[in-house]
């Protein structure tokens, strides 16, 4: 009867033996996936010199390292010279189909492209591809000139301001619209802007974010895959973006190819390393990476994943303030010459913010402004803008329109003189009770 007994506590403690293994093997490889997930930033271990995540809506920063070291860009550089080509579009200072002509130092530009001859003519668009899609040196320096009223020197001006007007910091300079160093340039080299290119990760971003803002059909050209320069050549200009996702089916690069990536713009020079400016959307969310200094062409496009799987694992954008919302500290606002003495105010829209997936966003710091008491007489309309409201979560600023919510007519002579007599005793009675 004994020997029974402990037959079964043997056969009792192997299955319970058994299910503590096979929790604890749970509970690591669950361990596992949930840190996949959720992994915080210091474990991505980036091999690159710098990189910043950042929301293409707001700007807010999601991931960042070593991000305001200026250094060497490379071709991103063509960024800034995209977008002032699509300011002239925009301006109607030129149009897609002008013809362009390639001077000698277009021609001859060494690096990528040199794919025009001196003196050549192309439209545009053409000139416009071989930049964005093959990041063609001879087609930037093309542009350039155009934009630039015949010169670089005028063009990297325009650059530069643009830097400025857009937020980029004053560690950002540049002296040539293709990235290419001096000693690649030689004698075409500025002899009004020396040094090197020179640019941030975060003002990397900052441009990136803004020329997609201004100019969204940006990503019409960075996600072809390929495409001729002209319909007679034998060969098409190739992007050098591998992980766009119009590769997914190429035989050489569906192993890079990545859900949802558009663009931006690759970058390499021998001082600059291998650079990328990537830029992906899902679900509404659309993400801008950079990376600056990885050591092989895979590199960048290895790490600038493992910054997009961060973003999109781990945020989502998140509305925190509704359409039509009355602030605490803004509910009214007072108006002059009104039937009404007070107007109610509410957000003109909603407000939205990225988050981390499941955390319930609070601690909201609100301030608010109202426009002049000048300008706040009425008659006032629905939806005439007061005021404004800066909301800020986590250091992350956004700003939304005040607005009336209601009308607020304008009050006849008759009430507005017996109003003033009203004030009149108000104030009399007042400063007398004041003398006792």
């Amino acid at each position: 009867m004994n020997a029974v007994k402990n037959n079964w506590k043997k056969r009792i403690a192997w299955v319970l033996t058994i299910c503590m293994i096979q929790m604890v093997i749970f509970q690591i490889n669950g361990s596992k996936v949930a840190y996949a997930e959720t992994a915080p930033p210091s474990a991505l271990s980036l091999e690159v010199k710098s990189a910043i995540l950042i929301d293409a809506a707001t700007g807010q920063v999601l991931y960042e390292m070593d991000a305001d070291t200026p250094r060497q860009p490379a071709s991103m550089t063509k960024m800034m010279t995209e977008y002032l080509v699509l300011d002239a579009i925009r301006d109607s200072k030129l149009t897609w189909d002008e013809l362009v002509n390639t001077s000698k130092y277009a021609s001859s530009v060494i690096g990528s492209g040199q794919m025009i001859a001196e003196n050549e003519k192309l439209p545009v668009k053409d000139m416009f591809a071989l930049m964005s899609i093959y990041s063609g040196n001879d087609g930037s320096v093309a542009l350039a000139e155009r934009v630039g009223g015949g010169s670089e020197d005028n063009f990297v001006k325009m650059m530069n301001d643009k830097a400025k007007a857009i937020g980029m910091s004053d560690k950002t300079s540049f002296n040539n619209a293709t990235g290419l160093t001096r000693a690649d340039l030689k004698d075409y080299a500025s002899k009004t802007y020396t040094g090197e290119n020179l640019m941030t990760a975060r003002d990397v971003g900052i441009l990136a974010k803004n020329l997609i803002k201004d100019h969204p059909e940006i990503l019409n050209y960075t996600k072809i895959t390929s495409q001729k320069l002209r319909p007679a050549d034998k060969a098409p200009m190739t992007n050098w973006n591998w992980m766009l996702e119009g590769y997914k089916d190429s035989a050489f690069r569906k192993g890079y190819a990545y859900q949802g990536l558009d663009g931006l713009k690759t970058g390499h020079t021998d001082e600059a390393g291998w650079c990328f400016t990537g830029t992906a959307e899902r679900n509404g969310l659309r993400l801008i990476s950079v990376v600056m200094g990885a050591n092989t062409e895979a590199k960048r496009f290895d790490e600038t994943r493992k910054l997009m799987d961060y973003g999109f694992n781990n945020f989502e954008n998140k509305q925190l303030v509704n359409e039509k919302t009355a602030l605490d500290g803004a509910k009214v606002a007072s108006v002059k010459k009104g039937v009404e003495l007070e107007v109610p105010l509410v957000t003109k829209n909603a407000v939205s913010y990225i988050v981390q997936k499941g955390e319930t966003a609070t601690d909201l710091k609100v301030e608010t402004t109202l426009v002049d008491e000048s300008k706040r007489v009425a008659p006032i309309k629905k939806g005439d803008v007061l005021g404004t409201a800066k909301i800020t979560y986590k250091n992350n600023t956004q700003s939304v329109d005040l607005i009336a919510d209601a009308d607020v007519e304008k009050a006849s002579w008759w009430r507005l003189m017996f109003r003033a007599i009203k004030d009149f005793f108000v104030n009399l009675f007042s400063d007398i009770k004041s003398l006792f």
